[in-house]
């Protein structure tokens, strides 16, 4: 029985796991409650599992991180841009 299907159903979850943190980001632009060293450890996770499966020709971690990896750019975008405003 070939269970890459459940390959996809994590990459699913996984690759829209950001989404709710980043819509509700960019609405309120309230980044009071996040922290910026995680998300940029999760984005270096995101990285480098997007390599790992660029080098195993793994289309359901490619395609994981490719969106997980936007999600965490536009929030860590919006944290620095938001804390910038705050610091001046």
């Amino acid at each position: 029985m070939d269970f890459s299907f459940i390959g996809y159903i994590a990459t699913f979850f996984s690759a829209i796991s950001a989404a709710p943190q980043a819509i509700k980001t960019i609405k309120t632009r309230d980044v009071s409650g996040l922290s910026l060293t995680m998300w940029i450890l999760s984005l270096s996770a995101s990285i480098s599992w997007f390599s790992y499966g660029i080098y195993l020709s793994d289309i359901p971690l490619v395609a994981t991180n490719v969106l997980t990896t936007t999600f965490q750019v536009i929030i860590l975008f919006i944290v620095l841009q938001e804390r910038r405003k705050i610091s001046q």
